[in-house]
């Protein structure tokens, strides 16, 4: 069956910076588009980042461009997620999701942002 395991949350300053993983298995890595989306308390889901597997083709939230960075390995059946100058407002649970809106996704990620 489908997984996916996020790790590499916690609570760290504003400024700080934090790397997130997701692990995958279950179905087929290479061409598709794997998304990295978030929800703040209170909020519903926002979609961060994307990439593209096979080509490593990005997108990013204007919220985030410039300060996060999508990868992936295709040998490990992997996406991360590279947070710097993270700020209060990245508070959210953090989810790795084979669609943008976040319908399959993984059990999610705690960040905290807070001084």
């Amino acid at each position: 069956q489908v997984q996916l395991v996020e790790s590499g949350g916690g609570l760290v300053q504003p400024g700080e910076s934090l790397r997130l993983s997701c692990v995958t298995s279950g179905f087929t890595f290479s061409h598709r588009w794997m998304y990295w989306v978030r929800q703040a308390p209170g909020k519903g889901l926002e979609r961060v980042s994307s990439i593209y597997t096979s080509t490593g083709s990005t997108s990013y939230a204007d919220s985030v461009r410039g300060r996060f960075t999508i990868s992936r390995d295709n040998a490990k059946n992997a996406v991360y997620l590279q947070m710097n100058s993270l700020k209060s407002e990245d508070t959210a649970v953090y989810y790795c999701a084979l669609d943008p809106l976040g319908d399959s996704r993984g059990q999610g990620t705690q960040v905290t942002v807070s001084s």
